[in-house]
């Protein structure tokens, strides 16, 4: 993997790629429930807000 993402001429290692793609992934996971509730809270159908989180976190470059 070192070799094929030339990780350590970037000043990383695989440790922390994998500790960074785990730690993104739950704050994901966290947003995509929390964020339909509390907007629920507001008036907002709670599936509209679902899915415009979902293509949200999609289409962010």
């Amino acid at each position: 993997m070192d070799k094929f993402f030339k990780l350590t001429e970037k000043g990383t290692d695989v440790r922390t790629e994998v500790l960074a793609g785990l730690t993104t992934f739950f704050a994901m996971s966290y947003i995509l429930f929390v964020n339909p509730a509390m907007l629920a809270q507001t008036g907002m159908p709670k599936q509209g807000v679902f899915l415009a989180t979902i293509i949200g976190a999609v289409a962010e470059p």
